[in-house]
């Protein structure tokens, strides 16, 4: 064990080598745990203390990473089986064209609520975006913008790996992390069709070989059986707080947890669409994309060991309260500066609330509160071009990487927007 505290300064530049090779692209575990390790190294540590801190960081996520390794079956199953584009069809046909920006943004929205990943929740409606947009005119810089926005509001209100990791860092339930990041994601979906719709004409216009040429259109899956996963998953998750808000005392003794309740309710979901004997090809395809946030979680792990046994959250408290702003704002600022450091909301609030979390705390901000701010916080400017969520929006909607960029500012504004409601909200009205 460690019996002295490392200097906030050797913490610090241990934080600072980590980020810094990630924005080199140096692989993201490896630069977190290279960081707390020389983060330690220049604390006056031994190797053998250096390696204690690691474990002990690395040990503290576990609980964190099981919830994402479980969280990432569902999503397995909405993508695979068709049911999340069986949704986000429903949801454009039933709203028409005369709404388009708003039922794509919507599309996103939902999808990604229900536990499909942000990336892959536009990845998944593109295609009909761009369809979209050729028929009425619409920019693809403005449906881009709809999409994002979209899919940022169903992000903060989602069991994905970032909303478990908001709540996880600061000891709360899911469930608990989902629901207070509902105000701050409606006003996220109005923003984002507003600022869509005032840019609809701006950028380039869909071209006839921007849209998809296979003509053979899969037969999609009955609405009610599409809804049935994502839907048994978040009535049950949210069994707990609705027992608190109704004061009924079985339910707030259900012990509920996303460990089980998502494989649970993918498994049910999966049977009831007549898809039974594929679900081991779900659930191996839900690792595979869970499995890079699992790793990132380790490493900050290791970060968040190096960063708790030091005296840097002190010495942030100590400079907050010498500048005379409010230490409300920390949760936030720290959201939005690892969003832009590493280029994504998972990371970044991963990062922020085990680096942070302590000092986001000792502010005298609750722990809810904390999370929502750091949570929303991270949809900032999370997607920039050291991120893999930059790229993979730009080749679905067909973008050079200028064309890209140029979206950045209206994301910022979406994130921008969640952001500050979630702070008067959480950090003012209700602390």
């Amino acid at each position: 064990m460690v019996s002295s505290t490392i200097s906030w300064i050797a913490a610090l530049a241990g934080l600072v080598v980590a980020i810094m090779l990630i924005l080199k692209k140096f692989n993201p575990v490896y630069s977190l745990f290279l960081g707390a390790i020389i983060g330690c190294l220049l604390g006056g540590l031994s190797f053998a203390q250096t390696i204690n801190i690691i474990i002990s960081g690395t040990q503290s996520v576990v609980g964190t990473a099981i919830r994402v390794l479980a969280a990432g079956i569902l999503a397995g199953v909405m993508m695979e089986s068709g049911a999340a584009e069986t949704i986000a069809h429903a949801i454009v046909t039933k709203m028409g064209n005369k709404q388009a920006l708003l039922s794509l943004a919507l599309s996103t929205m939902i999808i990604t609520a229900v536990g499909v990943f942000i990336p892959v929740a536009i990845l998944i409606v593109a295609p009909i975006a761009l369809s979209v947009g050729k028929q009425t005119g619409i920019s693809k810089l403005a449906l881009l913008t709809a999409l994002s926005g979209g899919g940022k509001a169903g992000n903060i209100i989602s069991p994905n790996p970032n909303t478990i990791a908001a709540a996880n860092g600061l000891h709360l339930n899911l469930s608990s992390v989902m629901l207070a990041g509902l105000i701050p994601a409606l006003f996220g979906l109005v923003t984002a069709v507003l600022v869509a719709s005032l840019i609809k004409n701006k950028g380039q216009a869909v071209k006839e070989h921007d849209l998809d040429d296979n003509s053979t259109q899969k037969e999609l899956l009955p609405l009610r059986k599409a809804l049935i996963a994502p839907g048994l998953a978040i009535i049950l998750l949210l069994l707990n707080p609705i027992g608190s808000v109704l004061h009924i005392s079985f339910l707030t003794k259900l012990d509920i947890d996303a460990m089980y309740i998502l494989p649970f309710s993918s498994v049910v979901g999966t049977l009831a669409m007549g898809q039974g004997k594929k679900i081991a090809r779900y659930a191996h395809l839900g690792l595979t994309k869970v499995t890079d946030t699992v790793l990132i979680l380790l490493g900050a792990g290791a970060i968040a060991g190096l960063i708790s046994t030091s005296n840097l959250s002190t010495q942030i408290v100590n400079l907050i309260d010498n500048i005379g702003i409010s230490g409300t704002f920390l949760a936030p600022i720290s959201g939005i500066l690892m969003g832009l450091a590493v280029g994504s909301t998972s990371t970044a609030v991963i990062l922020a609330t085990g680096s942070f979390g302590k000092a986001i705390l000792d502010t005298g901000t609750s722990a809810l509160a904390g999370a929502v701010m750091v949570h929303t916080g991270a949809t900032v400017i999370d997607s920039v071009p050291q991120g893999n969520y930059f790229h993979i929006t730009a080749q679905s909607m067909h973008m050079s990487i200028k064309e890209r960029i140029q979206v950045i500012p209206y994301e910022m504004c979406v994130g921008g927007v969640m952001t500050l409601v979630a702070t008067i909200l959480y950090g003012f009205i209700l602390k």
